[in-house]
């Protein structure tokens, strides 16, 4: 659900109809989907559901086959290497793995995109990089090598470097992957923090349901590479907590996304799976097209 008209802004990242296909199978299909200024949006799903991909074809790493994505208002799937890499250094990523440079110490690897893209001399990308660091905690470890922090910290440090440029838009792709439960809840925090401090957009991707209802202000549903629902995380909410009795009498797709938002052991995803024949797939006489349920339960629960 969007803001009404009269108040909404232009969005800073809008997707129109994007179909995305590999090897003849399509793994978008028609995607719309708009992202507005200084919010923190959660693309959620599955396993194969296509958040990964959408989050690709965000930052210009894949093109559509069809449909467009603009990014601060400019189409973007037909710029050459050079004009997407004018686009992206208006915006951060963390990557699942941090993706630090071993061989470079914390402090080095959150320098290298000022080394790389400004014309700062040593002195001021110093301040730069010890200023990025002390916003996500990690000043006094700027001389340590990622082989030496914790991997709670190699997130936060690749935070740091995506920070560097002081982008418009931070895109996390599975920010809690791997980590405990605690040191979630800190980048969890983090996400916050600076989402409110910095004024940037946000989007996230992940099937982790208690980071996804901490941080975000609208949520979308993926499945099988078409969107469920866009709606606010209260919405979510609300159907996260209905009850049972009055879950059985939802449309389909909402059941499936109450029960993906669960994590529960009963629902259409768990039908779905159950669908498939088993002797059928044990031969390998599965259906032309065919690629599986795309949703797994989570086993947080609200």
């Amino acid at each position: 659900m969007t803001p009404p008209a009269a108040t909404t802004p232009a969005p800073i990242i809008s997707c129109r109809d994007v179909v995305k296909k590999f090897d003849g199978r399509t793994v978008l299909d028609g995607i719309t989907l708009d992202v507005y200024p200084g919010e923190t949006m959660v693309i959620m799903g599955g396993s194969g559901c296509g958040k990964s991909t959408l989050l690709r074809l965000m930052i210009g790493s894949h093109r559509p086959d069809s449909g467009e994505v603009r990014l601060f208002g400019q189409r973007i799937n037909d710029l050459t290497d050079q004009q997407l890499d004018d686009v992206r250094k208006r915006f951060g990523i963390l990557f699942q793995s941090g993706a630090l440079f071993n061989s470079m110490t914390v402090a080095q690897n959150v320098a290298l995109p000022l080394e790389e893209h400004t014309d700062l001399g040593p002195e001021i990308i110093d301040i730069q990089v010890k200023i990025k660091l002390e916003l996500v905690g990690l000043r006094e470890h700027a001389s340590k090598f990622p082989s030496q922090i914790s991997g709670g910290m190699k997130k936060r440090a690749g935070l740091a470097r995506a920070l560097a440029l002081d982008p418009r838009i931070l895109f996390y792709d599975e920010p809690s992957a791997g980590l405990d439960p605690v040191t979630s809840a800190e980048i969890d925090r983090l996400i916050v923090d600076l989402t409110r401090k910095l004024g940037v957009t946000s989007v996230v991707v992940t099937h982790e349901m208690d980071s996804a209802f901490t941080i975000a202000d609208r949520m979308a549903m993926l499945d099988k590479g078409r969107v469920l629902a866009i709606n606010d995380r209260a919405w979510f909410d609300r159907l996260r907590q209905l009850p049972p009795q009055q879950a059985a009498a939802l449309p389909e797709d909402q059941q499936l996304i109450r029960q993906f938002l669960r994590g529960d052991a009963d629902g259409p995803i768990t039908e779905r799976r159950a669908a498939t024949n088993y002797a059928e797939d044990l031969l390998g006489f599965m259906p032309t097209g065919h690629v599986g349920p795309s949703i797994e339960p989570t086993r947080s629960r609200g």
